[in-house]
């Protein structure tokens, strides 16, 4: 079995897939926000 060494793996693909969530979550609450904020202005 080969020797572990912390901090040698390649994380790059999982940094990008992190950060896209991130993105991607940022933007629905944008969204979200928006849409809550459209209906108690004009839904009422």
């Amino acid at each position: 079995m080969a020797e572990y060494k912390h901090g040698e793996m390649d994380i790059t693909v999982q940094e990008k897939t992190f950060h896209g969530f991130i993105k991607a979550t940022t933007w629905c609450v944008v969204a979200i926000v928006f849409l809550c904020l459209f209906l108690a202005v004009f839904a009422a």
